[in-house]
């Protein structure tokens, strides 16, 4: 069973009423083709927004432990996932990272919308954090433009560690199509460079703070000072 179009009706007015989403530059967006839709990541919220606002289905390259939790509803949670399209990403090997990116390019190869988040996890701190290179990865294996989108003002509405979210209005501004497909492929520093380039854009875009330190990095001093 396909659960997408269920829970997206189901979420959606929950949702949209909740959070009262201003939309802008979301006529950026292709309406068909392969598309990698690049964004920031302050809150758990932020994935909700681009399903929820586009008449197209996009798929989340999603971490691995969504699918691996124990029990009557962690299977439950796996079926959810996987039901709507959500591909497993383990964060834990670059083996495991680059089976999911070959997920993600057989999702763009298909004519797909691919969700992603250069940071690899959600800020710590509600700042923008130095991107990993697979979105780069992805935009040369497959040509497919990137589109930039940054959701403003989820952060201060349900912050890393809160319990649970509180009403309030978001912006989900998106931007222009980034094009690579005439960059060479295979170059580490194209791939940084490329990486650099999007995270620029989702700077301007989101007015956040930005870090040239991965997020993942800062989450472990954050648990260092708290041990």
């Amino acid at each position: 069973m396909d659960a997408y179009p269920v829970v997206r009706a189901l979420a959606r007015p929950l949702v949209l009423g909740m959070f009262r989403p201003r939309v802008e530059g979301i006529e950026h967006l292709p309406a068909t083709g392969p598309v990698i839709l690049a964004g920031n990541h302050p809150s758990t919220l932020d994935q909700f927004f681009p399903p929820l606002l586009t008449r197209r289905r996009v798929t989340y390259l999603a971490k691995n432990e969504f699918f691996t939790r124990p029990g009557l509803s962690g299977r439950a949670l796996r079926w959810l996932m996987e039901s709507i399209g959500m591909v497993p990403l383990d964060r834990g090997g670059a083996n495991a990272a680059d089976a999911a990116l070959r997920r993600g390019g057989q999702v763009l190869g298909e004519g797909g919308l691919l969700g992603i988040y250069p940071e690899g996890t959600r800020s710590p701190d509600g700042r923008l954090h130095r991107g990993k290179t697979g979105v780069a990865r992805l935009a040369l294996a497959t040509g497919a433009p990137v589109v930039p989108v940054a959701v403003i003002g989820s952060y201060a509405l349900y912050p890393a560690g809160a319990r649970w979210p509180r009403p309030g209005r978001v912006t989900v501004r998106f931007g222009e199509p980034m094009d690579f497909s005439a960059e060479p492929a295979d170059d580490p520093a194209v791939l940084r460079r490329i990486t650099d380039q999007v995270m620029a854009e989702l700077q301007r875009l989101s007015g956040d703070e930005y870090v040239d330190r991965y997020a993942a990095d800062v989450k472990a001093e954050i648990r260092g000072r708290a041990a």
